[in-house]
């Protein structure tokens, strides 16, 4: 009979040090498989193998293609590659991010609740937003068991709260606890596994289609808002009760992930209009001292004015960049500098 023998991890900002704690607490001749997932940069090396290595009696490693999943190692995830299970053996994709991360954890969450159904134990460690919940309800609804890091024990406890939160997860403790509770849930016998949910299936599949194993035709709801990432159209799906979106290519996004990429997207549309604003005083400047040397002193007020206009613009813009709060309820810059005038009802 199958015990739950396969743990998978993930983790994002703070993980490393939570990551340490956890592997420190396997024994040598632990009974399970470890899969790794930190979100890390796509470019350059990662040294979380060999980091992990020194801490813990388990030997860590960057997984090759394809090859099986076995216990007593620890396979992480490489960069710009995500790590994924099928038929008991990991594969290394290149498919869509998912919170505009790659490697995700939530496609290694998903794909070994799908492959192993309830021999899977899901980890969330430390991290922000809200990663990783989306991949433990799908282990849970499989018949996985879900752990999560005591949010007082994590740097950024985002991620734990919002795993508690959304999926319940079946324990919570410090990660340098984890290693004796792992120990006595690989020793169990896993049961029946759930059914695949449809909505977890779309999801594997459309990784599947992105890896070349497979392919799709995806359905959904549309949401009405645009992928961050291709500004494609970003479906509705609801899975295992817990709400996300992903595009027709494959994007993926949590509720807070997405909400944190508009944010950004907001501040580089901020800092394009700036540009543009700034360009436009300096050449309404050259223009108006063009027309007042001409003697064009009409045209060189009107070209005065559009600077003034565009400056005043540029400033408000500034002050949001600057302290985004300095704009809430302050009318006062909000209006217009007293040099320029406001039209009438009549006017306007």
């Amino acid at each position: 009979m199958a015990h739950r023998d396969v743990v998978v991890v993930g983790a994002s900002a703070g993980g490393v040090e939570a990551l340490g704690s956890l592997v420190a607490s396997l024994p040598a001749d632990f009974r399970g498989a470890v899969l790794v997932v930190l979100h890390v940069p796509a470019e350059g090396h990662s040294l979380l193998p060999s980091i992990l290595s020194r801490r813990g009696p388990l030997p860590a490693e960057h997984p090759r293609h394809g090859e099986p999943v076995a216990r007593g190692r620890i396979l992480v995830a490489p960069p710009n590659r995500h790590l994924l299970v099928y038929n008991g053996r990991v594969s290394l994709s290149h498919g869509p991010r998912e919170n505009g991360h790659r490697p995700a954890v939530d496609p290694l969450f998903r794909s070994a609740a799908r492959a192993m159904g309830s021999r899977v134990i899901g980890v969330v460690l430390s991290g922000a937003l809200d990663d990783g919940a989306a991949g433990l309800a799908a282990i849970k609804a499989r018949g996985g068991l879900t752990v999560a890091q005591d949010p007082d024990d994590a740097l950024y406890p985002a991620m734990p709260i919002n795993a508690i939160e959304q999926v319940g997860v079946d324990h919570v403790m410090p990660a340098a606890a984890m290693g004796e509770l792992l120990v006595a849930l690989t020793k169990e016998v896993a049961g029946v596994s759930a059914a695949v949910s449809d909505n977890m299936r779309v999801e594997v599949e459309m990784e599947e289609m992105a890896a070349g194993i497979g392919s799709t035709r995806y359905s959904g709801r549309p949401s009405g808002f645009s992928c961050p990432d291709c500004n494609g159209v970003l479906w509705e799906v609801d899975e295992d009760e817990v709400f996300r979106f992903r595009c027709r290519v494959g994007h993926a996004w949590s509720p807070e992930s997405l909400l944190a990429q508009q944010n950004d997207g907001i501040e580089a549309a901020l800092w394009i209009a700036l540009r543009s604003l700034e360009e436009r005083v300096s050449l309404s400047r050259r223009l108006a001292t063009a027309a007042e040397a001409r003697g064009h002193r009409i045209t060189a007020s009107r070209f005065d004015e559009q600077a003034n206009e565009a400056e005043h613009g540029a400033g408000l813009i500034r002050a949001l960049l600057a302290d985004p709060s300095k704009l809430a309820g302050s009318q006062q810059l909000l209006d217009p500098p007293s040099h320029i005038a406001t039209p009438t009802e009549d006017e306007s």
